[in-house]
């Protein structure tokens, strides 16, 4: 275990000294303080409770933005150091491979995470401060979701790093499957089932194999409960998961498939770069 965190210890110094790390935490950062400057007084206008819409906009914001940051910046983890020749040096150390590539994944997934968790407490500390209500329960899921969401797209970097053999074509991959989550499967492919006259329950069932549609729905949930704002596949939603069953589905799975795809990923590494 002690090769483990010193692996994560040794991508989170790494990441921390990295570019992509600063302009992460300025843009989440960022994003909360615009929010704060235009959003939260016009909410106390419209008479929404302020810290609310904040958090509700900035989940929607961080399901666009995060993603491709996550893919971007992870399938470089493997894909990179097989190009500058680590892999040589490691045979020569006593770093197990389960270590380095865990290692590697858990210190990855904490630098990711923070940065936008941080931005949601400062949040909620500076409302706190100005005597703003704070919904706790919206803070807690939506740190789930998040959570949840930096596994999942971690995961899916991790497995296309594993695969690719160049970084160029590992960062050429993850755009890829960035658009095909973000655009086919929500536009295309239910647009080409409707025309088909595919049954409801089958279109939800393979619209919410999407995490990015999951997310987007589960973030909806806590303030439209029964998700009118969905339509009819609300019911088949609801009646398939109920209300409180949807909460926990929309944390599980995504988080199971990222944990999945980086065991995938691990397989794929040990059989196929080193003996």
């Amino acid at each position: 275990m002690k090769q483990f965190w010193l692996t994560a210890r040794l991508d989170i110094v790494e990441s921390l000294r990295a570019r992509w790390f600063q302009v992460y935490t300025l843009v989440f950062g960022g994003i909360v303080a615009l929010l704060f400057l235009f959003g939260l007084t016009e909410s106390r206008v419209l008479g929404f409770i302020g810290l609310s819409r904040l958090l509700v906009t900035y989940i929607q914001l961080t399901m666009a933005i995060l993603p491709i940051f996550v893919l971007i910046t992870t399938v470089r983890s493997v894909a990179g150091d097989r190009e500058a020749g680590v892999f040589e040096y490691l045979l020569s150390l006593p770093v197990s491979l389960w270590a380095w590539f865990w290692g590697k994944f858990v210190g990855r997934y904490l630098v990711i995470f923070m940065p936008v968790f941080a931005a949601m407490a400062l949040a909620v500390a500076w409302a706190t401060v100005q005597g703003i209500e704070v919904p706790w329960e919206m803070f807690a899921y939506y740190t789930a979701l998040i959570a949840a969401m930096a596994m999942c797209f971690l995961g899916f970097g991790m497995l296309i790093s594993s695969i690719a053999r160049s970084t160029d074509v590992a960062q050429g991959a993850a755009f890829l499957v960035w658009l095909i989550f973000l655009l086919f499967l929500d536009l295309i492919l239910l647009g080409v089932m409707i025309q088909e006259r595919v049954s409801p329950e089958i279109a939800v069932t393979i619209a919410l194999a999407n995490p990015l549609q999951v997310f987007r729905t589960a973030a909806l949930s806590m303030f439209d409960p029964q998700l009118i704002v969905l339509g009819p596949s609300a019911y088949v939603i609801l009646d398939l998961f109920g209300v409180a069953g949807y909460k926990v589905f929309a944390v599980a799975y995504p988080a199971a498939l990222g944990v999945v795809s980086a065991a995938l990923g691990f397989l794929v590494f040990r059989r196929g770069d080193l003996p």
